[in-house]
């Protein structure tokens, strides 16, 4: 008898052992450890994705100069119109300041995001080297577009135009606009921006010929790519020198609040620059109704564009950013690769534009 119940309490015992292993409450429990192993493995690998895009497809980075500035807007615009139709993820890095150090702190979350490729528009061309050299040797292929870094921290330069053409277009408006003499100022963006700098110390070696020596270059004065302080530094320039004949500013923050200071007090100060066409329609006249006659730009669409095409062509091995390596951006056409004068190498968009009335019209609709 003893041993009948025995084995009955045995037989119950295992099939309560065989009901926990299988299924019931505790069923899921003995799998449970596994799919939560699964599950967080998952979570990981899509936190990785997350981070490249949310898929397998390669990355590219972009990183323009800051936040809230049309022009740096459409410059991404062009960008991610090309690397997505070519099949690429894009993440967008704004950084929280027009500062090297906040570019500094998106390169550095880029790398550890392991993108395929960051294109950036400098606001240093030196102090992003570090960072830039760190993204270079975990093999993140590095170009710059508009505003560019040191020959040391990129690949290849993306120019919007030639920095000797931008500054000789500029300095001929100049003359132009103070009919050969006079004081002039300039209103440029950050101190450190490098494409800023190198159209000025164009601009200025160009003033040395002959023919520009009855203008004299009062003042440059920076705005840092912000509205309200190039407004004050437009109002600053015109108390400080009464007989002020032109201002140029290279920089579309700048020519946009610059053109309503003027504007706005019917001064006699003509400006001209490089603006947006769709910000400075209103201001665009040859009479004294209107602050700035004409101005030149290019489209940042295109700068963008052929940013993603760089990057894209550095990623797949067709290209390496050396001298005399051509490659095809789409329809904006064949570009070879040229020596940038400072060690590196660079890729030039095309020659300034000129807006002016018979033409401002059209543009403005366009960007």
């Amino acid at each position: 008898m003893k041993k009948k119940v025995l084995s009955v309490l045995l037989c119950a015992a295992m099939v309560a052992t065989l009901a926990i292993g299988c299924g019931g409450n505790g069923g899921d429990g003995g799998n449970a450890g596994d799919d939560k192993q699964s599950t967080s493995d998952d979570a990981n690998k899509g936190g990785d994705d997350a981070d490249k895009g949310g898929s397998d497809k390669k990355v590219l980075a972009v990183v323009p100069k800051s936040a809230g500035n049309p022009y740096n807007e459409r410059e991404v615009a062009g960008f991610e119109e090309v690397a997505k139709a070519a099949g690429y993820e894009v993440v967008v890095k704004y950084p929280e300041q027009a500062t090297a150090d906040a570019q500094q702190s998106v390169i550095q979350s880029l790398i550890s995001q392991d993108v395929d490729a960051i294109c950036l528009a400098a606001n240093d061309e030196n102090a992003l080297q570090a960072s830039l050299e760190d993204a270079m040797a975990a093999g993140i292929k590095v170009c710059c577009m508009d505003s560019k870094v040191n020959a040391a921290s990129r690949a290849t330069f993306v120019n919007q135009a030639g920095t000797k053409e931008i500054g000789e277009t500029l300095m001929e408006a100049v003359y132009d606009l103070a009919d050969g003499e006079g004081k002039w100022a300039i209103l440029s963006a950050t101190s450190q921006a490098a494409n800023q700098n190198a159209w000025i110390d164009a601009m200025k070696e160009i003033m040395k010929d002959e023919k520009y020596s009855k203008l004299e270059l009062v003042e440059v004065a920076y705005g840092d790519d912000e509205p309200q302080k190039s407004t004050d530094q437009t109002q600053a320039l015109l108390e400080k020198y009464s007989d002020l004949k032109v201002i140029c500013a290279p920089t579309t923050v700048g020519i946009n609040a610059a053109a309503k200071v003027l504007q706005d007090k019917g001064s006699s100060v003509k400006l001209t620059g490089l603006g947006l066409p769709s910000e400075m329609a209103e201001y665009i006249g040859e009479d004294d109704e209107h602050s700035c006659p004409y101005m030149y730009l290019w489209n940042p669409i295109d700068v963008g564009k052929l940013g993603a095409y760089v990057s894209i062509a550095l990623v797949e091995g067709d290209i390496t950013g050396a001298e005399g390596e051509t490659f095809t951006a789409g329809d904006l056409g064949e570009y070879t690769i040229v020596d940038a004068g400072d060690g590196g190498t660079e890729i030039i968009l095309g020659a300034p534009f000129k807006f002016d009335p018979s033409n401002i019209e059209e543009w403005k609709e366009i960007y």
